[in-house]
């Protein structure tokens, strides 16, 4: 393993780790959103930096998924924080 691969590992999983702590201490619910998104998409980083050293697009369609379920859960969320802050 090379040492760009590693520095980059270790990047990924510093960035992670700041992010499951502003999961767990964030002060209010959309903090939580956005980190975990950044989670989400440090998983999609690391997946595809896995597809690109090892020359195989198997993981293509785990990106797609973890790619929708970010998606729909941010504007799930979103949209129940709109309608917790205006109700009707």
């Amino acid at each position: 393993m090379s040492v760009v691969i590693i520095v980059i590992l270790v990047l990924f999983v510093a960035a992670a780790l700041l992010a499951l702590v502003r999961i767990v201490r964030g002060p209010s619910i959309l903090d939580r959103v956005v980190a975990a998104d950044v989670l989400l998409t440090e998983v999609m980083c690391i997946i595809g930096a896995e597809m690109v050293i090892n020359h195989h697009t198997r993981s293509l369609t785990l990106l797609l998924i973890i790619a929708a379920a970010g998606v729909f859960g941010s504007i799930s969320v979103a949209r129940f924080v709109a309608r917790r802050d205006n109700p009707r």
